[in-house]
């Protein structure tokens, strides 16, 4: 069953890269207190989560937390290191939490996962954007496949 607005984000972990290495990052830690703007792509340096996706959000950072958000996080099914190499060449810095989720596990548990068997990619997860504010879903975005728009930084400062 998909998440949907109202709903409490499911506990999971994800992988994420700090100064020590690799690390752990549970739901807990990542939405309790806090105003989340969590968005999923199909994949790191992907032609479209590359070329337009992630630069959006790195572009309209500052307006995106002048607007409340405390927290925005990119998640893929991708492992902790693709993650990481993909930030760095995004230069997302401090601003933007990359999470690895790579075995699709927390796609799944949102309902949200997208067989990508046919291109050769496994599963992944569907191309979408989610508000949370402390654990609860506000907003959600989910794109069709194939497409970019309701899941796109300029139409979340829309919706803030």
């Amino acid at each position: 069953m998909t998440i949907k607005v109202g709903d409490t984000m499911p506990t999971g972990t994800f992988k994420t890269m700090t100064a020590e290495g690799p690390k752990e990052l549970t739901t807990a830690q990542l939405f309790n207190g806090k105003k989340v703007l969590l968005v999923s792509v199909p994949g790191a340096f992907t032609p479209t989560c590359h070329a337009k996706h992630l630069p959006g959000y790195v572009k309209e950072n500052a307006e995106l937390k002048a607007k409340g958000i405390d927290t925005i996080a990119f998640m893929a099914v991708n492992d902790v290191h693709v993650m990481d190499a993909w930030g760095k060449a995004s230069n997302v810095g401090d601003d933007i939490l990359m999470l690895a989720d790579g075995n699709g596990d927390y796609v799944k548990a949102l309902g949200l996962e997208l067989d990508l068997h046919s291109a050769g990619m496994g599963v992944r997860g569907k191309r979408f954007s989610v508000v949370v504010d402390n654990g609860v879903v506000k907003q959600l975005n989910v794109e069709p496949p194939g497409q970019f728009n309701v899941s796109s930084a300029q139409c979340a400062l829309e919706q803030l």
